[in-house]
């Protein structure tokens, strides 16, 4: 993710969060450039979705994966998830982690095809919708098994992507 996809990063964002990232939390994310992995996938000059990575020891926390509505069910977050987790073992991570809301099946099922598991809910996590957020763990990700996962799922998608 570069400034010049801010402007697309953020229009996403207005539309579909009830409390968005502000510009300036973006910046400053972005600026973070030793601990912090932010992509964009783009369908020709359209930012279709982004995803964000944050590095902490030997864990890789996804803090935002997001596809604008008009692009979703099309693989798009899968290939954004399939490049945080590559960054992420790149970078020497074994772990990986989020918070998605509860009641969205969607987003839970595709982190349970890249190996996550529910582990804990963080109660009233997402405080403008009141939802509660599940924490969900992969662990081990730098062994041959998760290799030979993260392949296949690359090997899925489309020939568009």
């Amino acid at each position: 993710m570069l400034r010049k996809h801010m402007r697309d990063v953020l229009r996403i964002e207005q539309n579909e969060y009830v409390q968005p990232w502000s510009p300036t939390l973006f910046t400053s994310e972005l600026a973070q450039r030793s601990t912090r992995r932010y992509t964009v996938a783009t369908i020709g000059p359209v930012v279709a979705g982004y995803a964000g990575l944050m590095l902490v020891e030997d864990e890789g926390h996804v803090n935002t994966l997001t596809v604008d509505h008009s692009w979703q069910r099309r693989g798009i977050a899968t290939m954004l998830l399939l490049d945080l987790a590559k960054s992420a073992l790149g970078a020497g991570s074994r772990h990986l982690t989020l918070e998605v809301r509860e009641h969205n099946e969607p987003a839970k099922a595709l982190y349970m095809k890249f190996g996550f598991a529910p582990v804990g809910i963080r109660r009233n996590y997402y405080a403008e919708t009141g939802e509660d957020g599940i924490v969900m763990w992969a662990r081990d990700c730098d062994s041959t098994e998760y290799a030979e996962r993260l392949a296949k799922i690359e090997a899925g998608l489309g020939p568009d992507l």
